[in-house]
């Protein structure tokens, strides 16, 4: 979690100034902000969050602490694999995630039959990643999404659209799952390369191998 620290400062002059910092770690703005007011010259000190949602220094410590028992910081990733001769789908993804000051990482796959095209195998991980974030209790946070598929992020992201009808069903499914949870969702699309874990767990998928793993990393 990262916050901005709203430094309002007062002069010996009693003039004022409002100064505001970057995003930085929880952890450390908190640390800051104990600094800053150690100068004497604070009259208000604020934390912002990246909803930009206005926290006093109270309340921020409050938050964090039962932030840090939850789910948080997390990064997802997704990939669909398609054979065209079986009409099967290989679907993998990967969770990175910290919980009670720990990191972890979760993995699985799964096969799924009668899918009609890579697009929509691509469309089928994402719902599938959507549902394993709610079983892991991820709700109102945000969460960064990364796959090599630009097709389903940049249509989820709005900057494309989407012509087709059982395509836009997909999204239609995400976008509420998403709503329901409360996940503020961050895209970013990612090479091939970059995506070679989730990539390998949908291949793994469509050669019969189940893997579901959790561990800390």
């Amino acid at each position: 979690m990262n916050f901005q620290i709203e430094w309002h400062y007062k002069s010996s002059k009693h003039k004022q100034l409002i100064f505001t910092s970057n995003f930085t770690d929880a952890n450390e703005a908190l640390m800051i902000v104990g600094d800053l007011e150690k100068t004497g010259r604070t009259k208000e000190i604020f934390l912002l969050d990246e909803q930009q949602q206005k926290w006093t220094v109270k309340e921020a410590k409050k938050l964090l602490q039962e932030v840090q028992t939850e789910p948080h910081d997390i990064v997802a990733y997704f990939d669909g694999g398609y054979e065209h001769d079986t009409l099967l789908a290989g679907l993998g993804v990967v969770i990175y995630f910290k919980q009670n000051n720990k990191s972890y990482r979760i993995r699985r796959n799964s096969k799924l039959q009668e899918i009609e095209s890579n697009n929509e195998a691509e469309y089928a991980a994402f719902y599938y990643l959507i549902q394993e974030l709610e079983e892991l209790g991820v709700h109102h946070i945000p969460v960064t999404f990364r796959g090599d598929s630009q097709v389903v992020l940049n249509q989820l992201a709005g900057e494309w659209p989407c012509f087709e009808e059982e395509f836009n069903r997909y999204l239609d499914r995400i976008e509420d799952k998403m709503q329901e949870l409360g996940i503020r969702p961050v895209y970013e699309p990612i090479s091939r390369k970059e995506n070679e874990e989730a990539d390998q767990l949908a291949t793994q998928a469509l050669q019969g191998i189940p893997i579901a793993s959790r561990k800390q990393v």
